[in-house]
């Protein structure tokens, strides 16, 4: 991360629609230069935060900055400094990408010498190059995701929201999407806001996570730090020879420490928890010191999928969430 400086701070942020309310109390930062994932089922608010947190929306409470603006009174201008991918992004499907990715810049007043160079790039960057003539209405939804999010990056923004992202895309160019993202966090120095249900995705992108539920904030922290809140152990697998694995389960279940020691499908490979990480070479070199045979050790930190599931039961009195609703 670049720095630590907030570039979204919210106190107390609350927004209802008649008698619902979709987004309740919510405080929170997000730090420059960090990629920021907001997790929830449909109907967690996300989209809600999202339009508060652009101006779109109006608190019914609270208290929001975004660049040290307050998006309710100074939108216009907090808008060109931010840039949008909604989950099912509009395109004007009569004119051709170059012409929505034109039209977008002059919206923004991307300087016209600039504005040929910039949407050359990023239709290549997005490998659209070749289509760049054709009309939008024509691109498979996959092609749209990818146009969208070039125009989302087109005015340069400092802080980018994303919602679903990769939705749409085949694998590869779902990686291209997370290696960009990666790149204008960690190289650029932008803050990505990303609204995802893909944990597995947003466990491997994001520095820090928030967990939303009917509109309430029910944690926030590293995806380290939630596993130990909601008591997720991380798992080590040592693989052994055939020869010692009895030998390393003996070892491994007389270790004080230690917990749900135990092999695996394969006889030689053996899981255990309870270890911090920095107690692994400990382990490792009681083992070998004790003439087992090691072919691999591979700690595995608990999933963001295990965590958000555990945090959202402990919420819930134990009940699973369902999808729906205002998002």
């Amino acid at each position: 991360m670049a720095d630590t400086l907030p570039v979204i701070e919210t106190w107390g942020l609350v927004r209802r629609f008649g008698e619902v309310t979709a987004v309740n109390g919510l405080t929170l930062e997000v730090r420059r230069g960090e990629v920021f994932g907001f997790l929830g089922h449909n109907g967690a608010g996300k989209t809600t935060t999202v339009r508060l947190l652009n101006g779109v929306l109006s608190a019914s409470d609270g208290k929001v900055r975004v660049l040290g603006l307050d998006p309710a009174l100074e939108g216009p201008a907090l808008r060109r400094r931010t840039g949008v991918l909604t989950e099912n992004p509009s395109l004007d499907e009569r004119l051709s990408a170059r012409e929505n990715l034109e039209i977008y810049a002059a919206l923004y007043d991307v300087p016209v010498a600039e504005t040929r160079r910039r949407v050359a790039d990023l239709m290549g960057q997005f490998d659209l190059g070749e289509r760049a003539g054709d009309k939008a209405g024509s691109y498979s939804k996959g092609m749209k995701q990818r146009l969208a999010l070039a125009r989302a990056l087109l005015h340069a923004p400092e802080l980018i929201f994303l919602d679903e992202p990769t939705a749409g895309l085949d694998p590869v160019a779902a990686r291209d999407v997370r290696e960009l993202i990666m790149h204008l966090s960690r190289e650029e120095g932008r803050t990505v806001f990303l609204c995802t249900h893909n944990l597995v995705e947003a466990q491997r992108l994001c520095d820090r996570v928030a967990v939303l539920d009917s509109g309430r904030l029910i944690a926030i922290g590293t995806p380290a730090e939630l596993g130990q809140k909601v008591g997720q152990r991380r798992t080590v697998e040592v693989e052994a020879s055939r020869e010692t694995v009895q030998q390393a389960l003996s070892l491994l279940r007389a270790m004080p420490g230690l917990a749900e020691v135990q092999t695996g499908d394969h006889g030689s490979v053996i899981s255990f928890s309870g270890v911090p990480h920095e107690g692994i070479p400990r382990v490792v070199a009681a083992l070998v010191e004790a003439g087992v045979r090691l072919y691999r050790v591979t700690p595995q930190e608990p999933s963001l999928e295990d965590i958000y599931f555990a945090l959202y039961e402990e919420a819930n009195g134990g009940r699973q969430p369902a999808g729906g609703g205002t998002r």
